[in-house]
């Protein structure tokens, strides 16, 4: 009987634990990234602790409004000026006053015969037919996405509700997280010695994709948006923000970016804005990655850069823009448990 009443209440802690999911499951990306940001900024808030002598709401509270100035208010404006400028580069690109076909075709020209030859038999040339169907595809766009201005207020209220729910648990986070997690630990049933390397980990690892992967793409698309605004390319930010984004992508990222825009500058004679960028790109953009990602990750959970490449797109693919994180978080913590796995299995072997 008591067997019978075990397996009972185990499906019904199963049954509410998936209903609770379930409920949550609209806020999810504002609780990954309150989680995200109550890790990171850890060792912020136990500093003000110590210097608001034990003042937990207190210090919780400054450190949301750190989190707000360093972190939010930025990203908002960059947002704003991001979409100004991603209008603007869509109004030029439909008026003709930017011909990507005459672009290709400038350096088509400065080609060494053999290429252009290879690139007539592959039938890569017609680049009309390509400004064509460019053109009608950013009119089909605009057809879609103007319905939809309506609806700009309505987005506009989810995020801000969104925003709104990640302070709030940011704030509870922070104050009450040290507690929270002890309580988890806890319901957990598995030993305390994998608990407490599985929880480590957790928390390396969030930090290494944040600081290592996160901060290192921002700093590389800021270099590139250095780069292009003093070259004088239209739209600096909407590049930088492009070049961050596939800094995440190892091996190539942001050179997928400035290469070709320094191709372009070569065949077009101008010969030191092209060499100036690739040397730019070769000796500071690329090279930031190895100077700032150790430093940042510092002993934090390192993944082989195909782990990180397959991880990421397959996170963004299932998750969108929260992705990012999500995709390499499960990755890592796949690798943890396997290794503490056979860790073990190795301990009780001997």
């Amino acid at each position: 009987m008591r067997r019978i009443d075990e397996q009972v209440f185990r499906l019904l802690l199963l049954a509410v634990t998936l209903a609770f999911a379930w409920i949550l499951q609209p806020f999810y990306g504002a609780i990954l990234w309150a989680i995200v940001l109550a890790v990171i900024f850890a060792p912020v808030h136990r500093r003000l602790i110590q210097s608001m002598r034990g003042r937990q709401s207190l210090a919780a509270a400054v450190t949301v409004l750190i989190i707000v100035a360093m972190v939010i208010l930025p990203l908002t404006i960059v947002a704003a000026s991001l979409a100004q400028e991603a209008s603007d580069l869509f109004a030029r690109i439909k008026s003709g006053e930017y011909n990507f076909a005459s672009y290709l075709q400038r350096i088509l020209d400065a080609l060494p015969a053999w290429s252009t030859g290879l690139i007539e038999r592959l039938n890569l040339t017609d680049f009309s037919a390509l400004r064509e169907r460019l053109a009608s595809g950013l009119m089909r766009g605009g057809q879609v996405l103007a319905p939809q201005a309506l609806s700009i207020g309505i987005t506009t209220f989810e995020f801000i509700l969104r925003l709104g729910i990640m302070l709030y648990l940011l704030f509870f986070l922070l104050r009450d997280g040290r507690a929270l997690a002890e309580r988890i630990k806890e319901a957990i049933p598995l030993h305390s010695d994998r608990k407490a390397a599985l929880f480590a980990k957790f928390a390396d690892v969030v930090r290494a994709t944040v600081k290592g992967s996160i901060l290192v793409a921002m700093a590389q698309g800021a270099l590139g948006g250095i780069a292009f605004w003093f070259l004088g390319i239209h739209a600096p930010l909407l590049w930088a923000v492009l070049m961050a984004f596939l800094s995440l992508i190892p091996a190539i990222g942001s050179a997928l970016v400035w290469l070709p825009v320094a191709i372009y500058f070569l065949a077009t004679g101008a010969i030191w804005q092209g060499i100036g960028l690739i040397l730019y790109g070769v000796l500071v953009i690329g090279l930031v990655d190895n100077l700032l990602r150790p430093y940042l990750v510092g002993k934090g959970t390192k993944l082989p850069d195909y782990v990180v490449l397959i991880s990421t797109l397959g996170g963004i693919e299932v998750f969108g823009l929260n992705g990012f994180v999500i995709g390499p978080l499960i990755a890592a913590m796949f690798m943890v448990g396997w290794e503490i796995f056979a860790g073990s299995r190795q301990t009780d072997g001997a």
